[in-house]
């Protein structure tokens, strides 16, 4: 019922969002992950501080929000900044990278991510560091505030002693400079008991690098961040973390979004909800529409390829019938996405497309017949190459005798494996990309032999 909820919330929505999600055997939600246009329209004009927050709500799942922080952000309202929502399966490496692995997907600016802020007990900074090799990851100074807080209400102190840490805490996050951190140090060693001190790691406030990121704010700036971020983080406590009911907590959560749309930020942003949507985007098709659609292609599929074509076609389009898929049109080509790689279709007949499948067969692919499911189109007979039309082939092992050819399948193998090296050095550290192309020369030079050095 809560799912069911969630659907119809976001079909009612006038700027059609990312939504994946799994539900379990007893239709639990497992996992989410959420964007509407706008959110990824603001984190592609703010991509280079991300600040991520969790909240836990009471059956132990953890909702994270990806927001945009930094001096030229300047968004008003209380989820303004929150650009992504993510519910992992569970909260270990694997969840987390395959969170931060579909995140990256839908937003290409993930590249430009400089700093990445977290609250200080964020165990998975493995995780996070393997999946963004090149931003800084940083505890953010709105956590250890809030870690300070909950710390001195814990130990039981005196009132006056407790109401002057307070407000030296509050005082010292509105201006944090060196001088102002080392008095805040120098006071809890004298007001907090020898015993519980370590339990505070007031060495945070000597760490400079985590302060810089924050020190550009003026004193109004700092409160005025501080109370956003209190009032963003009570919204997602109040909808997300006193619920039970996962599906009805995100359901409550993204109809206060749209309630409450920011209206300032899309001003300061230049856009407006319906066309801050970037190219990418998913076909706002209704699920009946969706399967008559679907059912024209198959129907279509049947009709004009041989036998065994179709049935090679009718399991990619199996897979396009339970994945989620991104189109961006371009003038000449449409970039498709079914959660892996992108391939780049060229729609003009015949249909091709550069995933391997389409390149060894020449037959509509995934990307194809997703392309053609989300303009409502069906296969056309100058869509296919002569061979593979009804009545040219008589049998399977026929069509794939003729076709197949060792040297193309060497080929794309060879494409395919260069492309996701060629990705993996282009992410890597000056360090990590040297040796690991010393490694890839000393390979060639032995395949080559020891006397003709190889051009790499």
């Amino acid at each position: 019922m809560a799912l069911t909820m969630l659907n119809e919330l976001l079909i009612e929505d006038p700027s059609p969002p990312v939504l994946l999600y799994q539900v379990s055997k007893t239709a639990k939600l497992d996992t989410l992950n959420y964007q509407s246009c706008f959110m990824q329209s603001v984190f592609a004009h703010f991509p280079e501080i991300l600040f991520i927050h969790r909240t836990y709500n009471p059956r132990g799942k953890v909702l994270y929000t990806f927001l945009v922080d930094g001096p030229r952000v300047q968004l008003e309202g209380h989820l303004a900044r929150a650009v992504y929502f993510a519910i992992p399966a569970k909260e270990d490496a694997e969840g987390l990278a395959q969170m931060f692995q579909v995140f990256k997907k839908f937003n290409p600016a993930w590249e430009r991510v400089c700093t990445i802020l977290v609250d200080p007990y964020f165990l998975p900074l493995p995780t996070l560091a393997m999946e963004f090799p090149t931003a800084e990851v940083l505890p953010s100074a709105f956590h250890i505030c809030k870690f300070l807080q909950g710390k001195f209400y814990q130990l039981s102190l005196e009132q006056p002693v407790e109401r002057v840490l307070l407000t030296s805490l509050q005082s010292t996050m509105c201006s944090a400079t060196a001088g102002n951190l080392r008095k805040l140090y120098t006071l809890l060693s004298n007001c907090i008991p020898p015993d519980q001190l370590p339990k505070l790691h007031s060495y945070w406030l000597l760490n400079d690098r985590i302060w810089l990121a924050h020190r550009w704010r003026s004193r109004a700036e700092s409160s005025r961040y501080f109370q956003g971020l209190e009032v963003t983080t009570r919204v997602l406590s109040q909808f997300f973390g006193t619920t039970p009911s996962v599906e009805q907590g995100m359901t409550s959560l993204l109809r206060y979004m749209q309630q409450n749309s920011g209206d300032k930020a899309s001003f300061s942003l230049g856009l407006s909800p319906q066309s801050s949507c970037a190219p990418s985007d998913v076909s706002p098709q209704s699920p009946k529409v969706e399967q008559l659609v679907e059912a024209c292609i198959q129907h279509s599929l049947n009709t004009i390829c041989t036998g065994p074509a179709a049935q090679l076609c009718l399991g990619e389009l199996a897979v396009v019938q339970k994945s989620v898929h991104l189109i961006g049109s371009g003038s000449e080509k449409v970039n498709i996405q079914i959660l892996e790689d992108t391939h780049r279709v060229q729609p003009q007949p015949p249909a091709s497309c550069s995933c391997y499948f389409n390149q060894a067969f020449h037959l509509p692919c995934r990307h194809i017949l997703a392309m053609l499911s989300a303009r409502r189109q069906v296969l056309q007979p100058d869509m296919l190459p002569p061979q593979w039309t009804e009545g040219c082939a008589a049998s399977l092992d026929d069509i794939l005798g003729s076709k197949w050819s060792e040297t193309l399948d060497k080929h794309l193998a060879v494409t395919l494996l260069t492309q996701e090296v060629g990705q993996l050095l282009q992410h890597c550290s000056q360090e990590e990309f040297e040796r690991r192309y010393s490694t890839l020369r000393e390979l060639a030079d032995n395949w080559i032999g020891p006397y003709e050095q190889v051009q790499l």
